[in-house]
């Protein structure tokens, strides 16, 4: 049960006014009555817009015999249906931004171990480069000796 305590102006008594989101009664719901002004319906409940709001923010029920005070509430109520779907885009960009933001770590984290693998892989080319130089070297090296030696056993 909400219930509201406005003065229309400062020289007209208090306003009272006590409805219900959820009057299961026979009586006409808030979202029944303003269906009936043509009022779109959207996927989000009436209660639900208004409780996601502060109670500063929630709209005020409208005098039913005025139809500014009507054309208001509903134009209220759709800002409150406008501002709740913000406040979810904003919470979904803000999640997706959470999730990129980890990703982009992640992906500076792969992108160092690829410098580091890389600059390893430029090193151990250079040493297996080197090592094949010194084994060609040791090789010949080898030959040599092993001509010289047969030359001197062999002296035919």
């Amino acid at each position: 049960m909400i219930t509201s305590t406005r003065r229309v102006s400062p020289d007209k008594s208090e306003v009272r006014i006590a409805f219900s989101l959820d009057d299961t009664s026979g009586k006409h719901t808030w979202s029944h009555v303003f269906s009936s002004f043509g009022q779109h319906k959207t996927n989000l409940s009436f209660s639900y817009v208004f409780l996601c709001l502060s109670n500063v923010l929630q709209p005020v029920p409208p005098c039913m015999s005025l139809r500014e005070s009507v054309q208001v509430y509903k134009e209220h109520c759709r800002m409150a249906r406008e501002f709740h779907h913000v406040k979810h885009e904003i919470s979904v960009l803000e999640e997706r931004k959470r999730k990129l933001l980890a990703e982009l770590v992640e992906d500076e984290k792969v992108a160092v171990e690829i410098a580091r693998l890389d600059e390893e892989f430029q090193r151990l080319t250079e040493e297996n480069h080197t090592l094949v130089t010194l084994h060609s070297e040791r090789r010949e090296q080898l030959e040599r000796l092993c001509l010289t030696n047969r030359t001197r056993q062999d002296p035919s």
